[in-house]
């Protein structure tokens, strides 16, 4: 399966960061950790078959 990527900004540390999104689900939230900082954020993605719709990513303590 070739997932689609989005570009996020880690609410920790500032940088941007790219993840993965399987829009076969259309809303999710799940904990990935920042590849620069290595924190916990927790992404919610509302996603269709045309692809990502929204994107968030926050701190655990949001």
């Amino acid at each position: 399966m070739n997932l689609p990527s989005s570009d996020i900004q880690c609410p920790y540390c500032g940088e941007q960061i790219e993840v993965m999104v399987d829009c076969s689900v259309p809303r999710q939230q799940y904990i990935e950790d920042c590849s620069v900082c290595c924190r916990p954020i927790v992404i919610t993605v509302v996603a269709s078959v045309d692809g990502v719709e929204s994107i968030e990513a926050r701190t655990e303590d949001e």
